[in-house]
């Protein structure tokens, strides 16, 4: 498939995205830019929620890891279920009780100013690594097939990629989102839906037959109940799962802002619910497209790229099944991309406008002009981010994403499990200390697990391990006099 057929495609589709960022941007305020006006709709904010947790991670690099991981992330897929019911009937009815714009505000509420800004800071954090991750992918794809061709550096696409998500971005925000993100869904279950059946069509095998093959594969193999100090183990990757759903989105202000923005707690909860079950059926048809690919490179000899997250791609443009799985590679791979970086740019401007620049104080002829040069503010950060991982990812970014997630995450679960589950005060001057050290600790202890714990190896459970420590460091910070005093004055 041409570079420029490739090139023609996606800005069809941005013009697409530009002309619903119009429609839906036109009342451009900053209560429709950070909340939608509290009026979306529950059912479009779900469907739209499985294209931003899938993004391009799952649209590239699940299919890319079957070969090493087989089907072993379904474990953990099944532990994020049970982390979605925690955040729709634990987490929802806290935020929506403390009418909240940014998450983070309940922590100044229970412990103070500094655990406030701390919460904030491991969320810019978590979610410029993570976006970055989903956007770094996206821009890898690009450059090796399409603007390569032409000796455009890669640093050259990633401005070009991020610019795209500002032009549909800038004016209506989350509200503008929401709808994107329906569009981007589809695009993308489109993609692997057509993706299979080309594929199978081509190896000649009916729906029975996908399964029966699959079912047959070396890569099919889904629980792992051997030895616990192992990281496939069923139990680990379970807890993992949950854990991790509970921290990247229910701790998470991007994903939770679409949550925020429904009309009420109970449509919420019935937007996370529905949209949790559907995301189990469709990791596991993303796993399932991964066997394929490779049982299908090795019917045709085609050769498995090093970067194993370039196989679907390579397969899709290169193996002459034909323009039409082309055309729908690119445009599900922009959507499932685009779907989660769009709006983790409009939740870094939230974040960084509420929680740090106090926009809400400011005069109201200058809240707007101060968001806008936050948003653009982020884009370059991401920009510089993108960059500087093309020289240093080495691993399936799906994994690095996890992984890294275990350390910038773990803080933020711990301070809320510390505030939801005791009624403790804290020394807030000493909690970013804490949420410094629990991490440092955690990767020593992740380091050198094998030596210390007779062979055991942490998967992602390492994420629980840091809210632990977080945790148990709270414990430690007694209330300092000054604040017990000013406590009892205010009361």
């Amino acid at each position: 498939m041409s570079p420029l057929l490739i090139l023609g495609f996606i800005l069809c589709y941005f013009l697409l995205l530009i002309g619903i960022s119009y429609l839906t941007g036109r009342d451009d305020n900053n209560a429709a830019f950070f909340l939608g006006n509290k009026k979306s709709p529950w059912y479009v904010v779900a469907f739209g929620m499985i294209g931003a947790s899938l993004s391009g991670v799952t649209f590239i690099s699940v299919p890319g890891w079957v070969e090493a991981s087989q089907f072993s992330y379904m474990q953990t897929v099944l532990g994020y279920l049970i982390g979605y019911f925690v955040i729709a009937f634990v987490l929802m009815p806290i935020y929506y009780r403390l009418n909240l714009t940014s998450i983070y505000s309940y922590l100044e509420q229970r412990f103070g100013f500094w655990s406030y800004k701390t919460g904030a800071f491991y969320f810019l954090l978590s979610r410029i690594i993570g976006a970055s991750f989903r956007l770094y992918l996206v821009a890898t794809v690009l450059q090796e097939f399409v603007f390569k061709t032409w000796g455009v550096p890669f640093e050259v696409t990633v401005i070009l990629t991020i610019l795209f998500i500002w032009l549909y971005t800038f004016r209506g925000g989350i509200k503008t989102i929401i709808w994107t993100d329906t569009l981007q869904t589809l695009f993308m279950l489109i993609a692997v839906g057509v993706s299979i059946y080309l594929i199978a069509d081509d190896l000649n095998l009916g729906l029975n037959g996908i399964v029966e093959t699959i079912a047959a594969s070396d890569y099919s193999q889904m629980f792992f109940w051997g030895d616990i100090r192992e990281k496939s183990h069923f139990i680990k990757q379970l807890l993992s799962g949950a854990f991790i759903a509970i921290c990247m989105t229910g701790l998470d202000q991007d994903m939770m802002q679409k949550n925020i923005s429904c009309k009420n707690v109970k449509e919420a909860q019935k937007n996370m619910v529905s949209f949790s079950i559907v995301l189990v059926f469709v990791n596991l048809v993303f796993l399932g497209l991964g066997a394929l690919l490779f049982i299908y490179a090795n019917a045709k000899g085609i050769s498995v790229p090093e970067k194993k997250d370039l196989l679907y791609p390579t397969i899709a443009l290169n193996s002459g099944l034909g323009i039409g799985l082309g055309v729908c590679f690119i445009l599900g791979l922009v959507a499932a991309a685009y779907s989660s970086a769009d709006s983790a740019l409009t939740s870094l401007t939230t974040s960084v406008c509420v929680d740090f620049l106090d926009i809400q104080k400011k005069e109201e002829d200058k809240q707007k002009a101060l968001r806008k040069k936050v948003h653009v503010l982020m884009s370059l950060v991401l920009l510089v981010v993108i960059v500087l991982f093309n020289y240093l990812i080495k691993d399936s970014v799906i994994h690095e994403l996890l992984k890294i997630a275990s350390y910038t995450y773990g803080p933020l679960l711990g301070l809320y499990a510390f505030g939801l589950f005791t009624k403790r005060k804290v020394n807030d001057l000493l909690v970013p200390v804490v949420c410094v050290i629990a991490p440092v600790l955690t990767y020593i202890i992740g380091a050198n697990s094998r030596e210390w714990l007779f062979g055991y190896q942490f998967a992602y459970e390492l994420l629980a391990v840091n809210g632990l420590l977080t945790f148990i460091g709270l414990l430690f910070l007694k209330p300092s006099v000054k604040s017990l005093n000013k406590e009892i004055l205010d009361a």
